[in-house]
Formats: C-alpha cells, structure tokens, sequence
C-alpha cells in the first residue's frame, strides 16, 4: 500500500508546476524514504483522496498531493471550470465568455489566481484579475457589473494561515449551487495529465483599480473588458456608498480592524466616500500579513481576536468597534458596555442582523428578506410585523443569494446583504456602512445600538442564541457524534421537552438536504406570576462546510411585558441557553 503512495507521489512530482511544493515533496519522500513514520503518514494522507470540489469550491491546507492546495490543484480545477462554462455559458456566435478573477493576501493567492487566468485564456475564454488583493466582495460586484459569465475568488476567507481556497461564482454574481457543483467537479475529474492543460502565457486583463489609473494588462486585453470598467474599486465603492441615505447622519466614531486582512483600504474609502469620519485602525492589524502574527484564528468570533481591538478602544472611545474577517465579506461589532464602566460587548450576528432588519424597514425597505435554519427566528417576526415576504434557506449565502426578490439577507455568521442588486453574497463592507448610519441616527437621538435592540425585545419578544462549536482534529469525533444524536435523539433538552426532531439529511419545509439535525422544545411555565417563561426554544446541529467543527446553534425566545423584566428575561434566557448546551454536549457524547 505504501508503494502506492509513493508511487502516486512521484507521478504527482513530475508533472508538479510549482518549484515550491516540488521541493516540499521531495524532502517529505526523503524522509519516507529514511523511515520517518510522520512523514509517511503525512504523505498518506495528501494521496488519500482529492481535495473535494462542492458548493464551497476548494477549500484546505497549502502543500503538494492532491488533498492539498496548489498549483497543480487549481490548474485542474480550473480546466474543469472552462470547460463547464463553454459547454453551459456560452452559445454560438457570442465573444468568448468573461471569466473575473479575484484574490486575497494569503500565502499563493496571486498565483494561484494568475494560474486560473492562464488556464481560462488557454480555453478560449477572456479573463480579468482584479488589480491587487480585494475584498471578496470586489469579486462578488465585478460579476455582475462586468456581465462576466463567472467570477473565482481565491481566498479561504477565515480559516487558519496554512490555508487558502477557490470560491466560484456564476454570472448572477451568487455562488455556485447544486447541480453546478456536481457538474463542475465532474469535468474536472475528467482532466487528463496537466501537462495537457492549454496555459496561456499571457492575454489576460489587469482590472485598473480607479477611473485615473491605467490598466497594468499583458498583451491582449479582452474587447470591451476595459471600457466597462474605468475603475473597478471605484465603481464598487459608488454603489457601496449608496447604501447609506445622503441626509442621515454622520457622526459616529468607529475603531476597525481587518484582522491582517485585504479590508482596510477598501473600508477606509468607502467611509470616505459615504461622508463618515475615518475610522482608527488597529495598527498592529492594519497591514495584511498571511501569517496573521496576532490571533490564535482571523476570525472575530474566535476568542481573543478582538483583543487588540478592545485595547485601541480604551485608548480612543469611539462609539463602536468593527471588524472584517481577512477577505472583508464579514463584519463583527462591538459596542460599550451598557453599564458605562469601560467594557466593550460583542454583539452576535443575529443582534447584528435583527438591527439591521429593522433600520432597513425604517428606510422602507421593500423585497423579502431572508436569513438560515442556523439564524434567529427574530428576523421572520420583523418581516411579518413588515409585511415583508420572508425567506429561510440552507447555510450560506449562496442559498440566501437566490431567495426570489431578496432585498436583504443574514446569516449568524458575521454574513450580511445589504445590496443584492450591488453584491448577491455578503459583504462586510457595505454591512460596516448601515451599522455607522445606524449608530449616528441613534446617536443623534441620545440612544445606542443596545438601546435598540431592547425596543426590539421589548417588541417581538427577547430572541436570544448561543453556539457550542467544537473544533476537531479527528474528523470521526463529527461522524460519531452525529451518529450518536441519530441512533440516540434527545427527548429533552435545558429542561424543556422535544417537541419536534428533524434529520435535515432527509429534506424538511423543502428545503435540499444536508448533514444537521434540528430539534424544536416547548416552552415551560414561569417560576412565579408574572415572571418570564420561556416560549419556545430551538437546537441545530451540523458539521461545518468550511473546517473541522461540530456546530450546534441555540435559541431561546422569552416574551418581554415591559422593560421592568428584560433583567430576568435574560438572566432566564442565559440559565437555559447554558442548560441547552451541557445536555447537547451530553447528548452527543462530547
């Protein structure tokens, strides 16, 4: 068996494009070759199976084999890319397709997305680079207002550093779905030895990045690219900045961070642009670095990201943090403490996304609005109080994206659509825009984001969620635990009884399957008249699309009389959402 591997490996070392991971995989089969028993199964586990092409794209760890990334992994999902867009996206007598090409600052990322515009030109198609590393947003906008036929984003957004990822998009701006997935990975299987695979050595645009910038292209930019974009973050940055109305308010200070991500620049000019005082930026965050030096993961849920963030806020008293993850298409946000001692509280994306909801409904907003399985059920209650159409897909933008008439959408994840005629996916950029409007109006009137999200509780009642994620190194603790809540399914969880389980594997409300559970608990009567109760809870259970974590997403909704009792709805909110957590721990044997 070992022989196998090794032998794959040294096919694979022959046709590998990139000195960097040939000289990798030459020292890892050295050490084989010594008797390294890691080595050998660090190599068995780069050949043990392709790294997996789904609605995601590619996502994992840097290196060389074929359950890495790199060069020679997105050159081949690249071809299959081409070939599935000339097979589907083109027709007869039309210019060859435009394909835009975006990228991070993570390790490889310029090359890999120079690999892809090799390959697309190759193929026959016309392809972009934006100029330099950009926000995924960026990308999402380029799509759409370019009428490319896809869009990549090389990028692994929030993972850990030895990470990168290749995220496609179709030509309605939103990522791809099933059946695309499907279709695409089985075009890629299908490429034959790299060597095979037409690279291009040029023939590929250079977006400009402003109207007064000139276009850095190789030799044959495609016919009519560079007219339609003048200035590709300049356009972006015009619809950005048409989120916010031209009369609100704008008095609100704000410390940022980009995590060490692309966001800055384009953050700091879109402020600019909308008229916003300028942020501080974090500056030991403020450069992009992929080796991100200063958080455990760049990711602002993650404990201790913020850190920094809080320290720059003691120093400066701004009315609100914000934070992107590294490719700027999240937004967290801290505010002041209510009690006014100093401390800064994280808001969760579901009190982001509820806040939101609700400042687009004073704006008038009209269209349905939507949000997951995974999300808040608040959001519904202010669509209906609204009269709003409503939408509750699947996990993940590219679900959200293409809820019919969708006119704002959310996930608990940071994730935030404020424009989808602008950007169909999330964008961190123009959700920072709203929330500074929507602080500076409060402001205005002598109120907080927090003062707020009590009127909300106060008005639909309180809707609190939690998570319990649990990171693995052992994918079989996911697989088993799963496993577990299905042979074994709770019959009451936090003190309340399951009312309703759900195996979302199998298909529910119509939506498509996928690997989660969900469980539905009755409400339980106050301790006393008149104290709050519980009126119903919820439990959602998944392993996550994008790293090895078991999530469960909580929530709790307790009915609110009056303001007197939002101190003992969410001490009781709290007791049960810890309650929640140990039994599920408990359950799955965690």
């Amino acid at each position: 068996m070992q022989d196998d591997v090794v032998r794959q490996a040294r096919a694979w070392l022959a046709e590998d494009p990139d000195p960097d991971t040939r000289a990798e995989l030459d020292a890892l089969l050295a050490a084989v070759t010594a008797g390294d028993t890691a080595a050998r199964a660090e190599l068995a586990d780069r050949f043990s199976a392709p790294l997996r092409f789904g609605t995601a794209g590619l996502r994992g760890a840097l290196g060389a084999g074929p359950n890495r990334m790199n060069r020679a992994v997105v050159i081949r999902a690249a071809a299959g890319l081409a070939a599935y867009l000339k097979d589907v996206a083109e027709r007869p007598g039309d210019e060859p397709g435009l394909v835009v090409i975006g990228y991070d600052a993570r390790h490889k990322s310029r090359d890999f997305a120079e690999a892809t515009a090799a390959v697309m030109v190759g193929a026959g198609l016309r392809a972009a680079l934006l100029p330099h590393p950009l926000p995924t947003p960026v990308l999402a906008f380029a799509v759409r207002h370019l009428g490319a036929v896809a869009g990549v984003a090389v990028t692994a957004s929030h993972n850990p550093p030895q990470d990168n990822g290749y995220k496609v998009y179709l030509g309605d701006g939103s990522q791809i779905v099933p059946p695309a997935d499907a279709a695409i990975a089985e075009r890629i299987a299908a490429v034959g030895p790299l060597a095979a695979v037409p690279l291009a050595a040029d023939g590929w645009q250079v977006l400009p990045a402003t109207s007064s910038a000139s276009a850095a292209t190789s030799s044959a930019a495609g016919p009519g690219v560079a007219d339609a974009a003048p200035g590709i973050v300049d356009a972006y940055l015009e619809r950005t900045a048409a989120v916010v109305d031209p009369g609100s308010p704008r008095d609100v200070s704000v410390v940022y961070t980009p995590l060490h991500g692309v966001g800055r620049s384009v953050l700091a000019a879109a402020f600019a642009r909308a008229g916003f005082p300028t942020p501080t930026v974090v500056a030991e965050q403020a450069e992009p670095d992929p080796d991100f030096p200063t958080v455990a993961f760049p990711n602002p849920e993650e404990p201790g990201a913020m850190d920094l963030a809080f320290r720059t806020a003691e120093q400066v008293g701004p009315d609100l943090i914000i934070a992107n993850d590294p490719d700027a298409d999240r937004c967290a946000v801290a505010v002041p403490e209510a009690d006014g001692g100093g401390g800064w509280r994280m808001l969760r994306g579901d009190e982001v996304g509820a806040l939101l909801g609700v400042h687009l409904v004073g704006k008038r907003a009209e269209g349905a609005f939507a949000t997951t399985i995974v999300s808040s059920s608040l959001l519904a209650r202010i669509a209906e109080a609204a009269g709003l159409p409503y939408g509750e897909t699947l996990t993940g933008f590219k679900w959200i994206a293409r809820v019919p008439g969708l006119r704002y959408g959310y996930e608990e994840a940071l994730g935030y659509c404020v424009d989808p005629e602008g950007v169909q996916d999330k964008d961190g950029i123009s959700a920072a825009l709203l929330v500074a409007e929507l602080a500076a109006e409060l402001k205005r009137s002598g109120r907080t984001l927090l003062d707020l999200l009590d009127d909300i509780a106060l008005e639909y009642g309180l809707h609190a969620t939690d998570q319990l994620s649990v990171r693995v190194t052992d994918l079989g603790i996911i697989q088993a635990a799963m496993e577990r809540l299905r042979d074994t399914p709770p019959t009451a969880l936090g003190g309340l009884d399951v009312i309703v389980t759900d195996d979302l594997a199998k298909g529910v409300e119509g939506l498509p399957p996928t690997d989660g559970l969900r469980y539905r608990m009755a409400g339980a009567e106050g301790s006393a008249a008149g104290a709050p109760a519980v009126r119903e809870a919820r439990v959602v259970v998944r392993p996550s699309g994008t790293e090895p974590k078991l999530k469960c997403y909580l929530e709790v909704v307790v009915p609110v009389a009056d303001s007197s009792s939002l101190p003992s709805a969410r001490l009781l909110a709290a007791e049960t959402l810890d309650a929640l957590k140990r039994d599920l721990a408990a359950a799955a044997g965690l």
